[in-house]
Order: C-alpha cells, then sequence, then structure tokens
C-alpha cells in the first residue's frame, strides 16, 4: 500500500499532471521520494560540529515514523534522553550546520542530507506531535533541521541486511504455511488411506 506523504495533500493527480506539462513534475517527484524514504527510517545519523569545528556524530533511532518530513524543507523529530553527553546540543548551541545520513541496508539505498538543526525545548504541541506513541516525553526535546541541499548514493557497496523483527516475521509465516501444507497432506493420505481400504 502507498504511504501518504505530505505532498500528496496538495500534489492532486491534476497538479501533477500540470507539473509534467510544465516541467517541475521530476523534481518535486525526487521530494516525493526522499520524504517516504525518510518515513520508513527507524535509523539515522546526526553529524554536528562544535565552533572550532570538532565534529561528533550521533546515532538516532525509534520506530519506522519517528523522522517526521514537517514541510518541504523541515524534518523534526523527538530527541529523548541519552547518555546525557549533551554534545550534539552544545554542538548546535554553538554551530547550527548539521548533517543527516540515512542508510537502508535492506533496500541497499543511503541518503546525505546536509543543512541546519536547532534544538526546540518549550513547544508542548510540537513535541507530541513528534514523539511516537507510548514514549517518555517528560525530558525530551525537539530537533528541526532545515534541509538545503540532498544526495541519494549508488548502492554498490551497501552490504544487505535485514532487521531482526522482519526476519522473525517472515519465518513465522513460513512455518504457518508450512503447518498447513502438513495438515494438508496429512488430509490427502487419510483420505487415500480410507480410500485403499474402502476399495
Amino acid at each position: 500500500m502507498k504511504k501518504l506523504i505530505p505532498s500528496d495533500v496538495a500534489f492532486t493527480p491534476t497538479v501533477k499532471a500540470i507539473q509534467q506539462k510544465l516541467g517541475s513534475r521530476a523534481a518535486y517527484a525526487r521530494m516525493e521520494d526522499l520524504a517516504g524514504f525518510i518515513a520508513d527510517q527507524a535509523s539515522v545519523f546526526l553529524g554536528t560540529a562544535n565552533a572550532a569545528g570538532q565534529p561528533y556524530i550521533q546515532h538516532r533511532g525509534g520506530p519506522p515514523g519517528f523522522l517526521h518530513v514537517l514541510d518541504d524543507k523541515t524534518i523534526g523529530f523527538a530527541d529523548a534522553r541519552g547518555n546525557r553527553q549533551f554534545i550534539t546540543l552544545g554542538n548546535l548551541e554553538e554551530n547550527p550546520k548539521a548533517h543527516l545520513f540515512l542508510i537502508d541496508y535492506e533496500h541497499r539505498q543511503r541518503v546525505k542530507i546536509w543543512g541546519e538543526a536547532r534544538v526546540v525545548g518549550d513547544d508542548p504541541a510540537l513535541l507530541d506531535k513528534l514523539i511516537a506513541p507510548g514514549e517518555e516525553s517528560s525530558d525530551a526535546r525537539a530537533i528541526l533541521f532545515t534541509v538545503t541541499a540532498w544526495d541519494a548514493n549508488c548502492p554498490k557497496y551497501i552490504p544487505q541486511r535485514f532487521e531482526a523483527e522482519d526476519v522473525a516475521r517472515t519465518l513465522e509465516q513460513r512455518d504457518r504455511r508450512i503447518a498447513a501444507l502438513e495438515g494438508e497432506v496429512a488430509g490427502l493420505k487419510a483420505k487415500l488411506h480410507d480410500a485403499a481400504v474402502a476399495g
């Protein structure tokens, strides 16, 4: 089933047809692909640097959808309690330049996003929008990332890996199918046996 992405609200089929006719459809379609890719991720690496240029990379994760595409230039997520070093927060206070690196091992895709980020700690309505259901929000804050550029890399050297939950679900489906087929085989054997006895 197609995931609804923010631009679907404004970009109706008629609007998309006009974009195609007037030459802007390809650019907007690429943005829609990016929005869908972001919304599917359960993991992101956030790169920042302090005023002296010392870089720092931090991993952030959550259920798919924890990264929110808020509009055509803004990505937001709830930043919950981590190891309480606050290096990212300190860096962003000194230097808003930031980078997001997203990688999907299953589909062998990666996206790099350049921009600026800021911490928002006093907007409960925004935090409610960003926090995942069932997650604690008492000491969380929002991070808003304004996109200035992005690029998708070639998948050539990305190893293919699968999420443990997805593998477990697939194996469970396989096991149920095997059990159902074994039941059918047993039933057919019983019918053949009964027919042979009756004959």
